[in-house]
């Protein structure tokens, strides 16, 4: 069938939205065949697939559902169309926060596979533009296999908010000066594919159009191997970061709400941006 950025697949894939997976219109499920891979399509095209709290929640109970489907064995994770894979939150949505620094209300904390225990290896498939909180997904997959077209970006800093859970998420993948750059530098600069690959951010560049075919064939190979043991080393490669990441992640909330700019400033910040940016 044909996939969500215009390419086949190779797959004989079906919708099962409507049976055992949750059902939301913003997010696309394609289960197995007889491969053991469901494809997960974040379907918001016109909105460059960001996210607004019925995408987020939807993909929380996606995870949690692909947890308890013995089936699926892996995932592929890509967003509709061929301009972006994600840019985050949408900026429609609005997010009251309490008043207190020590604590934040993020509905983007629980939008990835780890944070719902679902250790299935999770590969992104890359096309297009991800960005700001695309990066609470990407830092949660197993792998990237990025289009050539693909960039990367953290406009955080330019509309005066912290770049933390996102710059975290990143530090896991990337070497520190790259991550603080591309943190700093906001919507001034697009890491390319070619230079996230490397990076080591990306493990694999492919032509336009066909991230999501190489991203499938990856997961089948894995899916075709004993379950128990690849969850198995998912944990394991896990395991040796996670320590570090739980450290920093606990300091999050209070930097975020110490640094971030008023809503106010943040939404004029916004508004007055321009087009310009570097990819290198």
């Amino acid at each position: 069938m044909t996939g969500p950025d215009g390419t086949t697949n190779g797959a004989d894939r079906t919708d099962r939205t409507a049976s055992a997976l949750p059902a939301a219109p913003t997010v696309r499920v394609e289960t197995p065949g007889d491969d053991g891979v469901a494809l997960v399509t974040i379907d918001r095209p016109e909105r460059h697939n960001a996210l607004d709290l019925e995408t987020a929640a939807a993909l929380a109970a996606t995870w949690r559902a692909i947890r308890r489907d013995d089936t699926i064995r892996a995932v592929v994770l890509t967003g509709a169309g061929r301009r972006a894979f994600c840019t985050g939150i949408d900026r429609s949505v609005s997010v009251p926060q309490p008043a207190s620094p020590y604590a934040i209300d993020d509905p983007l904390l629980t939008i990835g596979p780890k944070a719902n225990d679902l250790w299935k290896p999770v590969i992104a498939a890359v096309g297009g533009m991800a960005c700001g909180g695309a990066f609470y997904l990407l830092g949660e997959c197993e792998f990237l296999i990025a289009a050539e077209s693909a960039t990367f970006f953290d406009p955080h800093t330019t509309y005066g908010m912290v770049s933390a859970y996102e710059a975290i998420g990143m530090a896991q993948r990337m070497p520190f000066g790259e991550v603080a750059r591309m943190a700093l530098m906001g919507t001034a600069e697009r890491l390319s594919a070619a230079r996230a690959h490397e990076t080591g951010l990306v493990s694999e560049v492919v032509p336009d159009g066909e991230a999501v075919a190489a991203a499938l064939r990856a997961a089948a190979v894995i899916a075709g191997y004993p379950t128990a043991a690849v969850q198995g080393t998912v944990r394991a490669v896990w395991s040796a970061r996670e320590a570090a990441r739980a450290q920093a992640l606990a300091a999050a909330p209070q930097l975020i709400a110490l640094g971030n700019a008023a809503p106010e400033l943040q939404a004029r910040l916004f508004a007055a941006r321009t087009r310009d940016h570097r990819v290198r």
